[in-house]
């Protein structure tokens, strides 16, 4: 064999075993999460809601989610997706960020504990759970073991790859160049995580470099600022077609870790005097060394930018300009000090969110309409949101009345109570109904279905009809209105013969080949369920006459 041709095998081994090292990497990062999150409970999405209220405990928050996910970048894109389902709000936001960029630090002292000897020991251990056990618990923490030992077993297929590296020229040239020029670490660092797509793998690799003596820490610590800046890509690509609120929690997370980068970079020379002196005074080794650095980076930043959180909510939204259209998910008029001080009281709280639910669901009609006319994909984001809210309100109402329910209430008290009760539900299975409709918009766009200009005059009028009964319910609703509740119930009549109308005409359309098969199924389907809402509509009106 020639020499030229062993040294093309040389580099074809290099290259499976870094890529495929990195594969395995990855994977076990990605074990690991999914079975500490399974081992932990489902439970991540509530535990952002519900302790975030403020920033500080959204740092905190931030850090335990990420831990679990050993991800920051999962912890963001889950945070953005609270924040466009309204779920939270950009200031919690920004806190979780913060504490996402200390969290993901873990990974790299887990690799900094150097017990890669162990690798397939601890795999096969992992497998052992996995496949020899059928409690699901024990399941999860096999997957835990399993992706731990992936996770090392990849990074010595890698260090194993980069040994020869050392030796080779354009190697040490790149390292003198980043030794030299700090901003060329930075970029470096920025592009390899941006094509990998994480940062802890990116992390891992210099760690692995660095213990082997491949680079020094004055070419290091710059890459590894540029790791920080890469891992962002995530976040704004996840952000791309949700809300303002979520492009500007995406934003953040980008001038957070370049306005740390930029400050790190000024005090660059006693940044790395101090990483020296520790890494001497606790005897560090190479790979802990570039995880204290990255621990001490990120926690530092957030110390620094913390106070400024208002600062930053502010410059992000001078920077993403539109209208924060997320929807406020949880209740506003609720409170168990109502139901202490008097159910009736209570009760007229109550009264007071299912009003507010009601005139969202009447909001989701406005825009399930001009999603159906106009396609528009700022309609089709609000839609989904609405859902959401309304799934929460008719939880939180319902344990509301419940819990007044426990109470002695006159007999008008109960009726009010009972026509309340009825309405949620009513409310609920009408927002099912907008959610069904667009699902049949979508299918329409998806399908490139178009209908006829007689189909869309008729479906018009349906709209029209449907919304302004519903419109007219909640105002008889709110006002105790006898007689605009009664003027309801004679619309009903109304509904069911459009709904007869615009049938028998589609059947004529479908003989006079006016009107293809398949947008007759979607047609169809949509004026059924605008008729359905319509007998929603007229429950919440039965409701209010029922009451009075």
């Amino acid at each position: 064999m020639s020499k030229k041709r062993a040294e093309e095998m040389d580099l074809q081994t290099i290259l499976f075993m870094f890529f495929g090292g990195l594969g395995i990497f990855l994977y076990g990062i990605k074990s690991m999460g999914d079975g500490l999150q399974k081992a932990a409970g489902d439970g991540l999405r509530d535990l952002l809601d519900r302790f975030t209220t403020n920033p500080f405990l959204g740092v905190l928050t931030g850090i335990v989610v990420t831990v679990l996910l050993q991800t920051s970048s999962g912890t963001t894109v889950l945070t953005i997706g609270l924040v466009t389902a309204g779920f939270m709000n950009l200031r919690q936001a920004i806190g979780v960020i913060m504490g996402a960029n200390i969290g993901t630090t873990t990974t790299a002292f887990i690799i900094g504990i150097n017990i890669s000897d162990y690798a397939l020991p601890i795999l096969a251990l992992g497998a052992f759970l996995i496949f020899f056990f059928k409690n699901h618990k024990v399941n999860n923490f096999g997957q835990v073991f399993f992706g731990f030992g992936a996770l090392f077993f990849g990074l010595n297929l890698m260090g194993d790859a980069m040994k020869p590296m050392r030796d080779a020229q354009f190697f040490t040239d790149l390292t003198v160049s980043f030794s030299d020029n700090p901003l060329l670490g930075v970029l470096a660092g920025v592009v390899f995580t941006v094509i990998i797509q994480s940062s802890s793998a990116a992390i891992a690799l210099l760690q692995t470099l660095f213990d082997q003596g491949a680079i020094n820490l004055h070419a290091a610590l710059p890459v590894l600022f540029g790791d920080n800046i890469g891992t962002t890509i995530t976040a704004v690509l996840a952000s791309i077609g949700a809300s303002v609120a979520a492009k500007r929690a995406a934003l953040t997370h980008v001038i957070f870790n370049v306005i740390g980068t930029t400050i790190v970079l000024i005090l660059f020379v006693p940044f790395t005097h101090f990483i020296e002196y520790m890494q001497a005074s606790l005897d560090l080794n190479p790979r802990m060394t570039i995880a204290f650095a990255h621990g001490l980076f990120n926690v530092s930043n957030t110390i620094l930018q913390f106070p400024f959180i208002a600062v930053l909510a502010w410059i992000v939204t001078k920077l993403v300009p539109g209208e924060d259209t997320t929807i406020e998910y949880k209740p506003v008029h609720l409170g168990e000090k109502f139901i202490r001080q008097s159910p009736s009281v209570a009760l007229g709280q109550g009264k007071k969110e299912v009003i507010r639910m009601a005139e969202l669901v009447e909001k989701g009609m406005e825009e399930i309409k001009a999603y159906y006319k106009t396609k528009s994909k700022k309609n089709r984001e609000l839609l989904p949101q609405i859902e959401d809210a309304l799934n929460n309100l008719d939880k939180t109402i319902t344990d509301y009345l419940v819990q007044i329910s426990y109470h002695s209430l006159s007999d008008q008290d109960i009726k009010i109570h009972s026509s309340l009760l009825n309405t949620v539900i009513d409310l609920e299975r009408i927002g099912d109904h907008i959610e069904n409709i667009t699902e049949l918009v979508d299918s329409q766009l998806q399908q490139k279905v178009k209908f006829s200009d007689s189909a869309i005059n008729d479906l018009d009028r349906m709209f029209d009809l449907t919304i302004s009964t519903l419109r007219q319910s909640i105002e008889s609703l709110e006002a105790d209105d006898d007689s605009r509740a009664r003027a309801v119930l004679e619309k009903e009549q109304l509904i069911n013969k459009m709904e007869w109308e615009l049938r028998k005409k589609h059947i004529q359309r479908l003989n006079d080949n006016l009107c293809t098969g398949t947008a007759g199924i979607v047609y169809v389907d949509i004026v059924s369920n605008l008729e359905r809402i319509g007998d929603h509509a007229v429950n919440i009106a039965e409701a209010v006459i029922g009451e009075t």
